[in-house]
């Protein structure tokens, strides 16, 4: 077990996330994300009766299409199960992310389009491993492709700085990217 042993507890909340990336025979890339959020007991919602363990309360699907340079060309989303009947009514606003770039400023650009009352929390909490899914489904496929050791060949790498690994001080980006290694913590 990875953490240590936890103190005595009862399971209540799950929440289950999975994203997938597929190559599409057109030359795009779709990824899909799946979203479950359970309970270990039974309660009433005023909307849906009698909630039974287990059943989901949130259950909702995100197919999002991009072309080789991460640019969004088709959103689908769905609403199978919400707390509310009228979750499902959002779903369209999706859409509107159509033409956005995965990249920097690209969570900014998502809450411009379907933040607040235009758009789901789930779904749009959805989009992070969606995002973080084509990354890392195109990135290496089109590295091999090239004939490639490193994404960041052609142009300075977007994932510098990002994370401790990714440091310019980082002894991962001395060997990816001397050119943007700096030799000290920053």
């Amino acid at each position: 077990m990875p953490l240590s042993a936890p103190a005595p507890r009862e399971p209540l909340h799950t929440r289950c996330i999975r994203c997938q990336g597929y190559r599409r025979a057109d030359g795009w890339w779709d990824i899909e994300a799946h979203l479950t959020d359970t309970k270990s007991y039974a309660f009433t919602n005023h909307d849906r009766g009698t909630i039974e363990a287990g059943e989901p309360v949130h259950e909702m699907w995100l197919r999002v299409t991009v072309d080789d340079d991460l640019v969004i060309r088709e959103v689908e989303a769905h609403t199978d199960h919400g707390p509310h009947h009228i979750c499902p009514e959002i779903t369209p606003n999706y859409r509107a992310l159509a033409g956005l770039k995965i990249g920097p400023g690209w969570q900014r650009q998502v809450h411009a389009r379907v933040g607040g009352v235009a758009g789901c929390t789930h779904l749009r909490e959805l989009l992070a491993p969606v995002a973080t899914t084509a990354f890392q489904t195109i990135t290496p496929i089109k590295v091999r492709e090239r004939g490639l050791t490193s994404p960041a060949v052609e142009r300075a790498p977007t994932l510098l700085g990002t994370c401790h690994a990714y440091a310019p001080s980082s002894p991962v980006v001395a060997r990816l990217w001397p050119q943007h290694y700096t030799g000290k913590p920053t």
